[in-house]
């Protein structure tokens, strides 16, 4: 048994960052994780491996579409899954060996196992009890499913499943609209797969800039995904490697079947806190299953935090590294912060999708004047050059104030360009500030600069 400051249990980018944080504080800590890597869902089954396999597929795409034109000969690339899959799991093998380096540096101790609380100030691992003044519960999310959809891993999976699935499947039917599902789904329908994507809703990606959603899903259609939108899954069937997904459509509840080699299950995800010992501790959850905490991430047991997708808010793995950070400084008697009207949000297809702070739906449902800024990435010099002109940047501002509100990209590297306005946003900047900051050029940034300068007098290029 050891005694410690700060006990974490998990080591996703919300655990190994808070660990880190708390040991530069000066705090003796040690995080738990039962996998045999570290770094948690992302860097093992999410982020880093899906990122890997849309940078793959993305190459194929630009040799198959875009290389001729740019005077590149040659024969067509061939996919072979089984060394793409190796080069994805090297991907991850570089990543998770560097946060064990960080742990060792930062003096931060791995507990190999399971956690579970048996009381406020201990942490069981297998057999030891530990003890921590303070415990910060980083445990994270696992895939949510459907009444009637059995996932197997193998022909009817979940994202962990889809990105080590034994072949490229002819048929692919995804059911969900998300980030997940359009992630995957992008990756098997440039590798050949036939992608049909079923989603409840009438837009893809619920939550977005309406906008955003209509443009984003005309683009992905045009790349041959199929959508099937307001449609209700009512079960799936799997025989001999086969699958079949029966729906009904909300409009008419007229019922259909999709026959398919995969199905992909992308309905969202929830709290993981198996095992932990909540229950028994006493520890206050929601309905929806995650841990309530107050604006110090303190659960209502003193000296027991939360953090990442175990609370509520965006299951996002910065978000969860804001948090991890900011309840290591309060642990530590510092002041920690998580602006959460700045947390970006991106979709790494082709084109990505950014975006931050507030939509035109929700600016109007608060009854807020503002005005938008709008520039196309076909006014932009780079964009064209490089068959990346599809998109747009959009600004919207305070109609009195010019303060930027929020913030919507289609179009190339959207997921970098969002940041710039994350800072100004942070710093209160205007839409004027940023249209009068010097862009180089040629750089897709300029897109972002020409948006601003919409919000004004108008863009140049417009």
């Amino acid at each position: 048994m050891a005694n410690y400051d700060v006990i974490i249990i998990g080591s996703g980018p919300g655990g190994y960052v808070s660990a880190i944080r708390c040991a530069q504080l000066g705090l003796k800590t040690a995080c738990v994780e039962g996998r045999d890597t570290l770094g948690g869902t992302c860097l093992n089954v999410g982020c880093i491996p899906s990122k890997a396999l849309l940078h793959a597929s993305h190459m194929l795409h630009e040799a198959e579409h875009n290389f001729a034109a740019m005077g590149l000969k040659g024969k067509s690339p061939s996919v072979d899954w089984k060394q793409m899959l190796t080069y994805k799991a090297d991907t991850i093998g570089q990543n998770t060996k560097g946060i064990e380096f960080l742990f060792k540096k930062n003096k931060v101790d791995w507990l190999k196992g399971w956690a579970s609380i048996p009381e406020a100030g201990k942490v069981k691992v297998g057999d030891e009890v530990h003890e921590a003044k303070n415990i910060i519960i980083a445990s994270g999310s696992e895939p949510a499913s459907l009444p009637g959809v059995e996932v197997d891993e193998k022909t009817v999976v979940t994202s962990t499943g889809a990105l080590e699935l034994n072949k490229i499947p002819k048929k692919l039917v995804v059911i969900g609209a998300g980030v997940i599902g359009l992630e995957l789904g992008s990756v098997y329908s440039r590798l050949g797969s036939d992608v049909t994507v079923v989603e409840f809703m009438d837009a893809v990606t619920p939550g977005m800039d309406a906008e955003v959603q209509r443009t984003f899903q005309k683009l992905l259609t045009k790349q041959g995904l199929t959508f099937v939108m307001g449609a209700a899954v009512q079960k799936t069937e799997t025989a001999k490697g086969k699958a079949k997904v029966h729906y009904k459509l909300r409009k008419d509840d007229s019922e259909h079947v999709l026959e398919a080699d995969a199905v992909l299950v992308a309905t969202g995800r929830k709290p993981f806190t198996d095992g932990l010992g909540l229950d028994a501790l006493g520890l206050e959850i929601s309905k929806r299953g995650q841990i309530k905490v107050g604006a110090d991430w303190q659960t209502n047991i003193k000296g027991i935090y939360a953090i990442g997708d175990v609370i509520d808010g965006p299951m996002l793995a910065h978000k969860a590294e804001d948090e991890g950070m900011a309840a290591a400084e309060q642990i530590a008697g510092k002041h920690g912060h998580v602006n959460y009207s700045v947390i970006p949000g991106v979709i790494y297809t082709h084109p990505e999708v950014a975006n931050v702070g507030e939509t035109e739906e929700t600016l109007k449902e608060a009854g807020r004047a503002y005005k938008v800024g709008k520039f196309s990435f076909m006014g932009n010099g780079r964009a064209k050059a490089n068959f990346a002109g599809d998109g747009f940047v959009k600004i919207l501002a305070d109609k009195d104030s010019d303060r930027i509100l929020g913030a919507h990209i289609v179009g190339p590297a959207a997921g970098d360009l969002i940041h710039e306005i994350c800072v100004a946003m942070e710093f209160g900047a205007s839409a004027e500030d940023l249209a009068m900051t010097c862009h180089a050029h040629p750089t897709y940034s300029e897109a972002v600069r020409e948006a601003a300068l919409a919000c004004g007098s108008g863009a140049i290029h417009a």
